[in-house]
C-alpha cells in the first residue's frame, strides 16, 4: 500500500503512530530533490502512467468522485464535481492551478508538503490536466517560501528530463507543462478569484461569482483550482482506488486532513489524521496535552477565519459538518491551542486586526466593518469598553458575514463571534469591571509591590517614569497614577516581589 513506508517507520512513536498520512506520506521518507527516490521508493508517477495507458478522462473524474475527496483549501467543495464542471467546458484552452498561497498565521502545511514531496503535487496536477483537457499548469506560491520554490524548479527539470512533464508525456501524445507564479504575501490571494487576478498581473482582489473559475478563470479561460493538499492526494487515490479513500474518514468527509498544530501544546508540528478524529485525540493523544500543568481553555480551528471552541467541544469530530455545527470551520488546516493564561478578548482582537489589515478594500462590509470591530475591541482591551459594545460587535459581525464579497470577509468575524458566544463573561469583565482575568491586556493590568520586597532598589532604577518610591532596604511602592504599565519592574525584580493584577486594587 502507498502509505506503508510511513507506517512501518513511525508506528511506534505516539506523535506519528496515531496519524494516517496520505498527503504527507512521503515527507521525510524520500529525498525531495531526487526524482529516482520518488519513482523507486514512493510509487512515483505510477498513477500518471496508469491514467495515460488505462483510463479515460471521464473515468479519472469518476474515480475522484467515488473517493469523496473534498477541497482541502477550506471550503470543502467536492473535488470530482469541480473537475467535471471544468471538463465540460468546450474551450480548447484551459488552465490547472495549484493554490499554494497559505497565509494563516502559524500554518505551514502547503510549504512543508512542497518542500518534502514536490513530485506528488506535480503528478496530481498532470493527472488533473489530462482529466479536464488542459495543457497548462500554474503553481501560485508565495515568495516567502524560497526553499519550496527552489525544489519545485528542480522537480520540473527532473520531470521534464524523464518525460513526465512537457510534450508527448510518456509517449501518449498528451502535453502538459507547469510554471510558477510568485505571490507577494497578500492573505486575500488565498481566495481563488483574487489569486486568479494576481496571476493575470492585476491587483489581488476577489471577483463576483458566478461566473465560477471552472467556466471563466485565468485570462477568462476555464480554470481548475485546487490547493496543495488536494493535489497531493490525487496519485494515491488513482493507485489505491476511490473506494479505498472513501473508506477512510467520516460519512460526509472522506480521507484525511493535515493540520498545523501550534500554540500552547507539548508537541507542535504537522499532523495528518482521518476525518472524524476528535479534537481531544489531537490535543492529548497526539499533541501531548498542555505544557507546564496549565489548563486547556480553547482550540481555534480554521486560522484567522475560524472559531474558538471551549473545553466542552473537545469531543467534536473533525469533519466539515461537525466543526460548522460547533461554530468553527475546517479552513485550510490551522489549529491553535489556547491555555488558561490567554485572554480571549485580546485573541479575538489580534485576529480581527490581521484580517482587517489584509482586507483588499474592495467591498464596504469587509473594509469598513472589520475596522469598526477593531476599534471597539481596542476600546474594550484598553479599559474603555461601554455597555452595548458586545451587541455592536455581534451586529457588525453578522452584517459582515452576510454582505461581504468573498470568503475572507464572510469569515473574518468568526473569531469575535465565537469568543463572544463561548467566553462572553470575559468580555463583560473587560467592560464592566475593567478586568482581564488572564492579565494579558496591558492597559488593564496594575503592578504592585508585595511583602517580599527587600528594598534593593533595582525596580526603582529601571522605572522610566520614576513611578516607584521607597528607601533602601524598605518596601517600595508603585504610584499607579504615574505608572505607564511597561512591565519593566515586573521583569527585572529578582525576588518575585512585584505582581500584576487587573482587579481594582485597594490599600496597596
Amino acid at each position: 500500500m502507498i502509505t506503508d513506508n510511513f507506517k512501518k517507520t513511525f508506528s511506534d512513536i505516539n506523535f506519528f503512530g496515531k496519524q494516517f498520512r496520505i498527503a504527507l506520506r512521503n515527507c521525510g521518507m524520500i529525498d525531495p530533490e531526487n526524482i529516482y527516490d520518488y519513482i523507486y521508493n514512493a510509487h512515483g508517477y505510477e498513477a500518471l502512467a496508469k491514467v495515460l495507458t488505462d483510463m479515460k478522462p471521464s473515468g479519472i473524474i469518476e474515480e475522484i468522485k467515488k473517493s469523496g475527496l473534498r477541497g482541502r483549501g477550506g471550503a470543502g467543495f467536492p473535488t470530482g464535481l469541480k473537475w467535471e464542471f471544468t471538463a465540460k467546458e468546450k474551450d480548447p484552452e484551459k488552465y490547472v492551478v495549484c493554490n499554494a498561497d497559505e497565509g494563516d498565521p502559524g500554518a505551514f502545511m502547503d510549504r512543508s508538503a512542497i518542500e518534502g514531496d514536490p513530485h506528488s503535487v506535480i503528478e496530481g496536477m498532470i493527472i488533473g490536466g489530462y482529466a479536464v483537457g488542459s495543457s497548462k499548469g500554474i503553481i501560485y506560491i508565495r515568495a516567502e517560501y524560497p526553499l519550496a520554490v527552489e525544489r519545485l524548479y528542480k522537480a520540473f527539470d527532473a520531470a521534464r528530463k524523464e518525460g513526465f512533464l512537457g510534450e508527448n508525456i510518456l509517449g501518449s501524445g498528451f502535453n502538459f507543462d507547469i510554471e510558477v507564479r510568485l505571490g507577494a504575501g497578500a492573505f486575500v490571494c488565498g481566495e481563488e478569484t483574487a489569486l486568479i487576478n494576481s496571476i493575470e498581473g492585476k491587483r489581488g482582489m476577489p471577483r463576483p461569482r458566478p461566473p465560477f473559475p471552472a467556466a471563466s478563470g485565468v485570462f477568462s479561460k476555464p480554470t481548475l483550482v485546487n490547493n496543495v493538499e488536494t493535489w497531493a492526494n490525487i496519485s494515491a487515490i488513482i493507485i489505491e482506488g476511490g473506494k479505498w479513500f472513501a473508506g477512510i474518514g467520516a460519512e460526509k468527509s472522506k480521507g484525511t486532513k493535515v493540520f498545523a498544530l501550534a500554540g500552547k501544546i507539548e508537541n507542535t508540528g504537522l499532523v495528518e489524521v482521518p476525518m472524524g478524529t476528535t479534537l481531544r485525540e489531537i490535543v492529548y493523544d497526539i499533541g501531548g496535552g498542555i505544557p507546564n500543568g496549565k489548563k486547556f481553555k480553547s482550540v481555534q480551528t480554521g486560522g484567522p477565519s475560524g472559531g474558538c471552541l471551549p473545553e466542552a467541544f473537545l469531543d467534536t469530530k473533525i469533519d466539515y459538518e461537525s466543526l460548522a455545527a460547533a461554530g468553527s470551520i475546517m479552513g485550510s488546516g490551522g489549529m491553535i491551542i489556547i491555555d488558561e493564561d490567554s485572554c480571549m478578548v485580546s485573541l479575538a482582537r489580534y485576529f480581527i486586526e490581521f484580517t482587517q489589515s489584509e482586507s483588499c478594500g474592495k467591498c464596504v462590509p469587509c473594509r469598513e466593518g472589520t475596522k469598526r470591530m477593531l476599534e471597539i475591541l481596542d476600546r474594550i482591551t484598553h479599559g474603555k469598553g461601554e455597555d452595548g459594545d458586545i451587541e455592536k460587535l455581534e451586529r457588525l459581525g453578522n452584517v459582515i458575514k452576510q454582505a461581504s464579497l468573498c470568503g475572507l470577509g464572510q469569515s473574518a468575524p468568526n473569531p469575535v463571534l465565537s469568543t463572544i458566544k463561548n467566553f462572553r463573561a470575559e468580555y463583560e469583565e473587560h467592560i464592566k469591571q475593567k478586568k482581564c482575568r488572564a492579565n494579558a491586556c496591558e492597559k488593564l493590568v496594575n503592578y504592585y509591590v508585595t511583602d517580599k520586597c527587600i528594598g534593593c532598589g533595582i525596580c526603582k532604577r529601571e522605572c522610566p517614569v520614576v513611578a516607584i518610591e521607597g528607601a533602601v532596604k524598605a518596601k517600595h511602592k508603585i504610584d499607579l497614577a504615574k505608572c505607564i504599565k511597561c512591565g519593566r519592574c515586573y521583569k527585572t525584580c529578582k525576588f518575585g516581589a512585584i505582581k500584576k493584577d487587573s482587579a481594582i486594587l485597594e490599600n496597596v
